[in-house]
């Protein structure tokens, strides 16, 4: 199971939070505006994108098949509603309702790697999606990328979605960073809390270990990103963030593991 230090009602609370900044900065923003952290979008872009995977996971949690939503036909609904900020709270908290409703010991689809059960799993992703897209809205306001001090969550909640991305999603077989030239190595990433993170990266897929705080640090490691739980956060998700990457890691992450939606 993958490491996460938060309960499922904390996961809740970062949905609901992360909801009213959205709602605020795009609404603040424009919704023609574009969105710097998301080349291409607009801020109704993004509304449309968020409220369509709100409705999409609490079908999910519900028990409804995932194959089932037309994805594009939600966004379009999204894109073309006289108050898409008001659509995107609807959809958010019919997703609370869901996730509320649900049982501990609910059966559901879950598409990450080593991720907990799926009541817990649905509330983390959509807790961190929301976040994510968050900070898209406040780089639309702003017109830059976000930084560590624009955050409003702390570094328990940061070191959560580092693990996600890090344990969940790049693990996967099309996801994550590869070796270049087919060359592997091994990087480490390191939080200023002390969680630390070992990738074994070849040129077909990625393997993360979490590792323990009595765990040694390995020798493998040739390459080393180092950070605030915030600043990794925000770096990782490809949403800002200053870390000390002396290797350029997440440069050389960018095209693999990079995440632009």
């Amino acid at each position: 199971m993958t490491h996460t230090a938060l309960t499922f009602e904390e996961h809740l609370a970062g949905i609901s939070a992360a909801t009213d900044r959205l709602a605020a900065w795009a609404t603040e923003a424009g919704l023609d505006t574009g969105v710097p952290t998301c080349p291409g979008w607009t801020v109704r872009d993004l509304l449309a994108h968020q409220g369509m995977v709100h409705r999409w996971a609490a079908r999910v949690v519900r028990g409804g098949d995932w194959r089932d939503t037309d994805d594009a036909a939600v966004e379009a609904e999204g894109r073309a509603t006289e108050d898409p900020v008001a659509w995107v709270r609807a959809g958010a908290a019919d997703l609370l309702d869901a996730l509320r409703a649900a049982p501990e010991d609910l059966q559901a689809f879950t598409f990450l790697r080593q991720a907990p059960p799926p009541r817990l799993f649905w509330a983390r992703r959509q807790d961190h999606e929301t976040t994510v897209h968050a900070l898209d809205a406040l780089a639309a306001r702003e017109g830059r990328r976000p930084t560590a001090a624009d955050a409003w969550f702390d570094a328990e909640h940061a070191l959560d979605g580092v693990d996600e991305l890090l344990v969940g999603f790049w693990q996967r077989r099309t996801k994550g960073p590869r070796a270049p030239q087919g060359r592997p190595y091994a990087a480490l990433v390191v939080a200023d809390s002390g969680e630390r993170w070992l990738l074994d990266v070849s040129a077909e897929r990625v393997e993360t270990h979490h590792l323990a705080a009595d765990e040694p640090g390995p020798d493998t490691a040739t390459s080393v990103l180092s950070g605030t739980a915030v600043d990794l956060y925000l770096a990782l998700w490809n949403r800002g963030g200053h870390v000390d990457d002396p290797a350029l890691l997440v440069r050389r992450w960018q095209e693999g593991g990079a995440i632009t939606w």
